[in-house]
């Protein structure tokens, strides 16, 4: 599995990540659907998938998770599949800490 780096997100921003699937897909194929699962990796939070804000989007390749809240310190393996065109099941993970808002 593929992973990209995902800057810290602030406890109360909502924010999108992306999953850039391009390099992994042949001449003419494209996404067809995406979900992100999300884990903790470290710290405790009881309902880690809470941070998923609605679905997956996908568009020219790219798979756009909205993620929101969190619990401050914890740092989430976020897991993103996708379905192409041709059949592929593709996974990109990446990991993604909730650090506290600037003062």
């Amino acid at each position: 599995m593929s992973r990209v780096i995902f800057g810290g997100k602030l406890l109360g921003e909502t924010t999108n990540l992306v999953f850039d699937f391009t390099s992994r897909l042949a001449l003419g194929e494209s996404l067809s659907s995406a979900s992100t699962g999300a884990t903790v990796y470290s710290g405790t939070d009881a309902t880690p998938s809470g941070i998923l804000s609605s679905g997956t989007s996908v568009a020219s390749g790219k798979a756009t998770q909205a993620v929101t809240g969190g619990v401050l310190g914890v740092t989430y393996l976020l897991v993103c599949t996708a379905v192409t065109s041709a059949g592929q099941h593709l996974e990109l993970s990446g990991f993604l800490a909730v650090v506290e808002d600037s003062k």
